[in-house]
């Protein structure tokens, strides 16, 4: 199991948890402030004391994911299965991208067609 993957996954989950924290608290902050019971009161956002917090709790979110060791054997595990993964090759992701695109092409060249047609009955018979 290698470890450094690991550590990189769960600090970078802890940055995005202290990100998210961060502008929740923003958002939930202006949201209180635009309210007539408490918008007297609430203020403008301390954003460093926010920011403070929420990257403490991402930090402690992330030192208790590193503490929790089934949480830790897992992220190994997928770590592991990824470098098992056969990564398409960049012709082969330019082939498939050009059927997806032909095959949404063709396909709303007949469901066009069919609107056409049905609307044109719906027409015909109802007025």
């Amino acid at each position: 199991m290698d470890r450094k993957w690991t550590f990189v996954i769960f600090a970078v989950g802890g940055v995005v948890l202290a990100y998210l924290l961060y502008e929740t608290g923003l958002w939930i902050w202006e949201a209180l402030g635009a309210t007539d019971f408490a918008g007297d009161y609430v203020g403008k956002p301390n954003q460093f004391l926010l920011s403070l917090l929420a990257v403490g709790v991402g930090a402690a979110g992330a030192m208790v994911a590193l503490r929790n060791e089934r949480l830790v054997e897992l992220s190994g595990e997928v770590a592991a299965e990824m470098k098992k993964v056969t990564w398409p090759t960049r012709e082969e992701v330019f082939a498939a991208t050009l059927v997806v695109i032909a095959t949404v092409f063709i396909a709303s060249f007949f469901l066009g067609a069919f609107d056409f047609i049905w609307s044109t009955l719906a027409r015909w018979i109802y007025g």
